[in-house]
């Protein structure tokens, strides 16, 4: 056998192995969802879109500030990928429930543009992680070493699981999470800025989806990224199923007295990307959309969680240039509606994908989160006849999740 063909040999046996190992979807298991997916069935179906992560987990145990448990991570979401920094998208945001933070998004609104990356990482490293950006761009790129930047960073909090204030996402992660940020299948569950997350009691983390939107000038590309980290067991609804209320096993919370008040803590941040003509004021209802996607999965946008998105066209290239009169095309008002139903569903989706594949995580002080397991979905969307098509092979037993 000469070098190369055993090189292609391992190649294939990589493959085939990484194939096997590949964790079920939540379609995978049946779970029946309206519209039609991209390829991918991810946000990096939108052409361009690139995302990357940098997942860390060190230690165990007693919490020692400092020290650890670590479980954290950082995310990045890079509209044009990294090729074109120069290049902004349209853009719009919305807060459906304020408490929490997306750096930024002040300028977004004002200018109807985003530049660079969003960022996605535990509430006390924005700070870090924003920085980075900046830094990160002035090594990269010519011409930026004397320009402004306000870069775009959100965060959800990961203190049940992780040492959150021990301040362990340095500005190396914040780079290397732009360094491997890239096209294809994206890594869902327990990754980057989802890694301590916690989803209806359950581990949540980074999930995403996709959906295909037919238009009179064409056919376009919607995909959704969310760092899913809100919501009760008992809120929890997976195609209508009351899941949270028929698996009751050791919530998440349920040993935290916080003193009377309701343990509501949680936020989730939503990313949506699209290659459809639209202008900012578009973007911006479309990220209001988001909120129904997550009402469908029984989040409620509680007191105390953070619930904020962002959505970017990366139509028009070339129209953030100073120079002359660009040229934008654009979508009219009339022709949106079916990319709010897109975001909706794919919202929806990206939820319901980062419960299915995050993995039951031990963490700060010996903290257990159970992840969601697939037999026991699978069983009560048949107790509710709401089971779609062929089940996957590769479920999560409830031994192996509890």
């Amino acid at each position: 056998m000469t070098r190369v063909a055993a090189v292609l040999l391992g190649l294939i046996a990589c493959v085939a192995h990484a194939a096997e190992d590949a964790k079920p979807r939540a379609r995978d298991l049946g779970v029946p969802f309206h519209g039609t997916p991209g390829v991918l069935n991810a946000v990096t179906d939108v052409p361009g879109v690139e995302v990357g992560h940098v997942t860390l987990i060190s230690g165990s145990g007693k919490l020692q500030v400092g020290s650890g448990p670590v479980r954290t991570g950082v995310t990045a979401v890079l509209p044009r990928g990294k090729g074109k920094p120069q290049d902004p998208v349209f853009a719009g945001w919305f807060s459906q429930n304020g408490n929490g933070e997306m750096t930024g998004t002040t300028w977004v609104d004002e200018s109807g543009e985003l530049w660079g990356p969003v960022m996605i990482t535990n509430t006390h490293s924005v700070g870090v992680v924003r920085d980075a950006v900046i830094a990160w761009a002035i090594a990269h790129y010519k011409d930026v070493d004397d320009a402004w930047s306000l870069p775009v960073v959100a965060e959800t909090w990961d203190g049940w699981l992780n040492d959150i204030n021990g301040f362990h996402v340095k500005q190396q992660h914040a780079f290397s999470a732009l360094d491997a940020a890239k096209s294809g299948p994206v890594a869902e569950g327990n990754v980057g800025g989802g890694t301590g997350m916690i989803c209806y009691e359950f581990k949540g983390g980074i999930g995403t989806s996709s959906r295909k939107v037919k238009d009179a000038s064409g056919e376009y590309t919607l995909g959704v990224l969310v760092q899913a980290n809100f919501g009760l067991r008992p809120q929890l609804r997976v195609a209508g199923v009351p899941v949270g209320e028929e698996i009751t096993d050791s919530p998440a919370y349920a040993a935290w007295d916080r003193g009377g008040l309701s343990n509501d803590v949680g936020s989730i941040i939503v990313v949506v990307a699209t290659d459809a003509p639209l202008l900012p004021h578009q973007l911006k209802r479309i990220a209001r959309r988001a909120s129904m996607g997550i009402a469908r999965t029984g989040g409620v946008a509680s007191n105390s969680s953070g619930d904020i998105f962002i959505a970017f066209s990366t139509a028009n290239p070339g129209s953030g240039g100073t120079e002359g009169v660009p040229a934008v095309k654009f979508l009219p008002n009339d022709r949106v509606t079916a990319f709010f139903e897109a975001t909706v569903d794919a919202t929806e989706e990206a939820i319901i994908n980062a419960l299915v594949a995050a993995d039951t995580m031990v963490g700060v002080d010996d903290r257990r989160v159970i992840a969601l397991p697939h037999d026991r979905l699978v069983e009560l969307l048949k107790k509710y006849n709401r089971l779609s098509g062929a089940v996957g092979s590769r479920k999560r037993t409830g031994k192996n999740a509890n």
